[in-house]
């Protein structure tokens, strides 16, 4: 299977859903994903239900919540209104990870120079974006894609437009993603979570 493709974006106004490469192309590596607190795993998609190692993982990394959610005209309510609002530049309070298992979808991130890289996210990718980090989300031009949404504890959707650099989160997710060194924040019922992520991160170098 192959592995998720990254780029730095060129700054056109053309459609959002296009690719969006500069001219040459720069990719990015997984291992500069890495180095902004972006993990990445390519699992297989045709057996989530029932994936050992899908479980291995949310069991590790305490990923209690799940649910699916299918973003295609047809079956999103508020189908515009919603793509317009995922497109907006945004963070969260808490990881975000995704899990595609049909179709395919972007993902821009911030880098630690404010530049955006893309992330072409197909059927069997898997990605955790770290609380505090800068990112948007769109459609690619198949207008299609079926998730998996996973969240430790009770799932909290708020999402807080740029500027948003007030936020405690924010400020040390920049302290942290600066130095080249992840970090992980948590809410109180999630401590074994917080031991896992901790592990991870101190042989992270």
């Amino acid at each position: 299977m192959l592995a998720m493709e990254a780029w730095y974006m060129d700054d056109s106004d053309a459609d959002q859903r296009l690719p969006h490469k500069l001219d040459p192309d720069r990719p990015v590596s997984l291992e500069q994903l890495e180095k902004i607190g972006v993990f990445y795993w390519k699992l297989n998609a045709d057996t989530y239900e029932s994936d050992p190692e899908l479980e291995k993982i949310r069991k590790e990394n305490g990923y209690s919540y799940m649910d699916i959610i299918t973003i295609h005209k047809d079956k999103l309510p508020n189908y515009e209104e919603k793509l317009k609002m995922f497109f907006e530049e945004h963070l969260h309070l808490d990881d975000e990870i995704r899990y595609i298992l049909e179709g395919r979808a972007y993902f821009d991130v911030r880098d630690k120079d404010d530049r955006w890289i893309r992330i072409c996210m197909a059927k069997g990718d898997m990605i955790t974006l770290p609380a505090g980090i800068y990112h948007r989300f769109t459609l690619d031009e198949t207008n299609y894609t079926k998730a998996m949404r996973l969240f430790v504890g009770e799932p909290v959707w708020k999402a807080y437009n740029r500027p948003a650099d007030d936020f405690e989160i924010r400020q040390k997710y920049a302290t942290a993603s600066s130095k080249a060194c992840f970090f992980c924040v948590l809410r109180d019922d999630s401590s074994s979570y917080i031991v896992v992520r901790l592990k991870r991160t101190l042989s992270w170098r």
